[in-house]
């Protein structure tokens, strides 16, 4: 028996010779990350400087398995916030007790994702429905911006005002007297560059000048403006020394976050290997993002995805092969030592920082075009957004209530079966459109047995179901019980346009392998035929 890993036929990414471009690209996005990782250390709860923990090793050893050349992993903003509602409860923000778990998140988190990708469960990404993702990632994004409005225009509620990321974003934007002139005039600032700059040309370092500015300004001018305060310099420390008394408790959110963190790495390989017209392996890139969490980890930090911002930037900048995130890894591990420059940098460009990278995520366009397309998967969009937004910070669980209700909606939509009946003379035709499972068996033969009941004139049935999609055994066994009892009442039975699945479930499955030959008329059957299969089938005891 082949090992898994075998089976896998895995190289390193790191064999194929880089280019020039990934070079530049990967010191050009290193010059993101640096001042992007400091930002989403706060949205997890945690000092700024643990997030350059988070931007060294991972991309770095990522890098090593990756199947997209483009991807960018290190820390994002959705993993972050699903960090801090993992954590909550378990310990105070910013402590040390709060740092030690979420290491130990990013243990767990990448754990499950090593284990995936070995047992090539890559394709769970494929898994959670567009809606439910639509839904969670928009009010992802809202609640990830509301948590830095506070801080870009420098109005903070008072302590005993403990009411959520949303309601602490209203108290802010409803005092406009206690704003900061001096915080607000650094996050216009470094939102104009950041919006600016991507017009005048997408590889415009926005966020680089921003921070780069703030600095110089705050150095030169005594502004007064909060700032990032102490960063430790020095070269990175690893350590195994893990809350392991916590280990049970983070299971299920670590697992969770695995998931769905995932779901944003793999969009993004996905798009760029169907532009590129580049195969993509989901359970390769599985793998790396394990390896770059279990990094993560080691290296004191946090959960760790891969950025839709950064690889686009990546790619743009010239990026061909998986050595620009090495690349970028290295980068970061080589300026730890200068990061306490970064010292007077003011808080409120990290907080536009964060705002300006997760605006697009926030999806409405795409969320009104779901309404128009269907109710049913419009209602598990919007229940998924408001649930998560409701739940906050426990965020994880709004995306659990949209699996809940995505499967709510399939089923409901699986049980809705309806019927086209048209009568000629004697002769009654009934065109059932749907599917025909156990669920929607029950209205199935109710239908039936009113339309006869309601025509007692009618001598011959024809149910045509060359519009159901599909027939399960309960469903069959159901048409066998509607055709019985009007044969006893004297009808004449006609099924008509058998597909290939109906013949399926009328002959072969429910004769089982009994020997009973496949069907041999397919558009018209009569019911003796039809019967004398379904009583054989009955005396073998097959089902």
């Amino acid at each position: 028996m082949r090992s898994p890993i075998k089976t896998l036929s895995w190289k390193p990414a790191l064999a194929t010779k880089p280019v020039s471009g990934d070079f530049i690209a990967g010191v050009t996005v290193a010059l993101v990350l640096i001042p992007q990782s400091l930002a989403y250390a706060r949205i997890a709860g945690l000092p700024s400087h643990v997030g350059l923990f988070a931007a060294a090793l991972p991309p770095l050893l990522a890098a090593l398995f990756v199947s997209s050349p483009y991807l960018q992993t290190g820390p994002v903003a959705l993993t972050s916030l699903l960090t801090f509602g993992a954590l909550q409860g378990h310990a105070e923000p910013f402590s040390q007790e709060w740092i030690a778990l979420a290491a130990l998140l990013a243990l767990i988190v990448g754990l499950t994702r090593m284990l995936m990708g070995l047992i090539r469960a890559g394709t769970v990404a494929y898994l959670m429905s567009s809606p439910v993702l639509t839904g969670f990632t928009s009010a992802a994004a809202v609640l990830i911006g509301a948590s830095q409005i506070p801080t870009v225009l420098g109005a903070y509620p008072g302590a005993s005002d403990d009411g959520g990321v949303l309601s602490d974003a209203w108290w802010s934007l409803s005092h406009p007297g206690d704003w900061n002139g001096v915080d607000l005039a650094f996050g216009a600032f470094t939102l104009a560059l950041m919006v600016g700059g991507q017009r005048l040309s997408q590889k415009f370092p926005g966020v680089l000048v921003a921070v780069v500015g703030g600095v110089i300004i705050n150095e030169l001018v005594d502004t007064s403006a909060a700032v990032v305060g102490e960063l430790p310099g020095g070269w990175l420390s690893m350590g195994f020394d893990f809350e392991w008394s916590e280990f049970t408790g983070l299971i299920v959110p670590g697992v969770v976050i695995a998931l769905v963190g995932f779901a944003e790495a793999a969009s993004i390989a996905r798009t760029y290997a169907a532009t590129d017209r580049q195969p993509w392996s989901p359970n390769k890139e599985m793998f790396s993002q394990g390896i770059a969490n279990v990094a993560s980890a080691v290296s004191g930090s946090m959960p760790v995805g891969g950025s839709f911002s950064r690889s686009a930037l990546n790619r743009l900048s010239g990026a061909r092969t998986a050595w620009s995130g090495a690349i970028t890894g290295i980068v970061v591990l080589a300026a730890l030592p200068l990061v306490p420059r970064l010292e007077n940098l003011p808080m409120a460009v990290l907080g536009a920082i964060v705002i300006g990278a997760v605006v697009n995520l926030v999806q409405l366009p795409t969320l009104a075009r779901i309404w128009r397309h269907s109710i049913t998967q419009a209602v598990v969009a919007t229940g998924t957004f408001v649930a998560t937004l409701v739940l906050s910070p426990h965020v994880e669980r709004g995306i659990l209530v949209g699996i809940v209700l995505s499967i709510a909606g399939h089923l409901f939509r699986e049980m809705q079966i309806n019927y086209h009946t048209e009568i000629v003379d004697t002769t009654m035709r009934i065109e059932p459109r749907g599917v025909v499972w156990f669920g929607s068996t029950p209205r199935l033969e109710a239908t039936l047995a009113k339309n006869l009941a309601d025509h007692p004139e009618v001598e011959a049935l024809i149910i045509d179901v060359g519009g159901v999609g599909r027939i399960d055994y309960t469903g069959a066994v159901a048409i066998k019980r509607v055709v019985v009892d009007a044969e006893a009442a004297g009808l004449d039975i006609r099924i008509d346009h058998m597909s290939n699945n109906a013949h399926r479930a009328l002959a072969t499955h429910l004769a089982g392998s009994a020997g009973v030959p496949p069907l041999d008329e397919p558009v018209g059957l009569s019911w003796p035929r039809v019967q004398r299969i379904l009583t054989r089938k009955e005396k073998i005891g097959g089902g």
